[in-house]
């Protein structure tokens, strides 16, 4: 778990604002969900067999109620569409930012506390949607200076069809059981689609001998899939077709894709997505949504070279020094003055004019204002250009026009 602090975070506000601007016009309004839920909201939904849920959870008890702090985003939300009618969550569109917890091993761009944007669309299963929130990704991405990713397209068939493709893999995979790893061994009674997506050498070498999912679905799935692909020609987004595609949680059906980028290595997955069904209670909501890791987005703009080109700096700094006692409380109203009118300022609350200025050089002060008993009875203040150290005269009332010509408001 890692702080924020400048100039880093000045590049993940630019992201939150670009982010934010993308996802307007895409019509999606923004939801924050709590950071601690019921353990039961991930694991109803997330599936229990899940190496989230088994492994990575932060999971707790206070006053008899299991909590946990909250894996992903997806589930959180559907909890509250659940709380909603019908007339609220019928094609409602969220996007939420904010950390998720995973007690996982850390890998490149990658924290036990990380940060993500994600969308939620609840719209019906629908191959022009699928293929419309894929694009928006793209989109944001390529907003951030990511434009070359890569983008995997996957099918995971329909919701109540994944009972017979798990049985073909776990047929297929009888004969090198035993070649497996340890989780996979785990993972062949559970959830055996995970171990199409294990890294272990071993693993992949026996997974490169089986038949793609898609082979055990039936001819609607493989449909579906070819319209999203479809779609997305017509949109001009790139992809591949990767048939082995899986993505780790059990809420899944039909579409799902994953976002690779490059300057990481081997760890270069940056995004992914898909269309899903859960049921929380006795309501079953479908939807299809996204997450990006910001933090990878961040290694990998650093990468690149790119993360300078999104790095904003803050405004010109206005430093007000204020020479005698009198002088210093006058500084505090024309300082909430000059807020009023765009300005960034800040004051020291006392001390020599030397210490004042020094203050103002170590916060970075762009320009200072002077004043001491001859500038308050004329009504008017000594500008000071930090970085030249030219100073001149300038009347009060004509002060915030003076500095705004050379230093932009907020």
């Amino acid at each position: 778990m890692s702080d924020i602090a400048a100039p880093e975070v000045w590049l993940w506000q630019r992201l939150e604002t670009l982010a934010r601007s993308v996802l307007a016009r895409y019509g999606f309004e923004e939801l924050r969900t709590p950071i601690v839920e019921f353990e039961s909201v991930f694991t109803r939904s997330l599936g229990e067999t899940t190496d989230v849920v088994q492994k990575e959870m932060y999971v707790f008890e206070k006053g008899g109620r299991r909590l946990a702090l909250r894996p992903e985003g997806t589930a959180g939300v559907m909890r509250h569409a659940a709380g909603l009618g019908v007339p609220e969550t019928d094609g409602a569109r969220w996007f939420y930012v904010g950390p998720m917890f995973r007690s996982e091993r850390p890998q490149a761009g990658r924290r036990r506390q990380f940060h993500q944007i994600g969308v939620e669309c609840l719209e019906p299963p629908s191959p022009l949607v699928d293929a419309e929130i894929l694009a928006l990704q793209v989109e944001l991405l390529r907003a951030w200076g990511l434009c070359d990713c890569q983008v995997r397209l996957g099918t995971r068939g329909q919701a109540g069809a994944h009972g017979p493709v798990a049985e073909g893999l776990r047929s297929a995979l009888e004969p090198h059981r035993l070649h497996l790893c340890e989780d996979c061994q785990r993972r062949f009674a559970g959830n055996v689609l995970r171990v199409l997506d294990c890294k272990n050498p071993d693993c992949q070498a026996v997974v490169a001998q089986l038949p793609a999912p898609v082979d055990f679905m039936d001819e609607s799935a493989r449909a579906y899939l070819a319209d999203v692909a479809a779609h997305l020609d017509q949109l001009g987004v790139a992809y591949q077709i990767d048939p082995r595609l899986v993505r780790g949680l059990d809420y899944y059906e039909h579409t799902v894709w994953e976002i690779e980028g490059s300057g990481l290595g081997a760890q270069n997955a940056v995004a992914g997505g898909g269309r899903y069904k859960m049921k929380i209670g006795s309501r079953e909501l479908v939807g299809v949504g996204f997450a990006i890791g910001l933090e990878r987005v961040v290694a990998m703009l650093a990468a690149l070279g790119r993360d300078q080109d999104l790095l904003v700096q803050p405004p010109p700094l206005v430093w007000l020094v204020g020479m005698g006692e009198e002088a210093t409380r006058q500084n505090l109203v024309l300082m909430q003055s000059l807020r009023a009118g765009g300005l960034a300022c800040r004051m020291a609350p006392g001390g020599s004019l030397k210490s004042q200025m020094r203050a103002a050089n170590k916060a970075g002060a762009a320009w200072c204002i002077i004043r001491g008993e001859q500038e308050l009875s004329q009504a008017n203040a000594t500008l000071k250009n930090m970085s030249t150290g030219d100073q001149r005269l300038v009347v009060l009332e004509s002060l915030v026009a003076e500095i705004v010509t050379a230093a932009p408001p907020l």
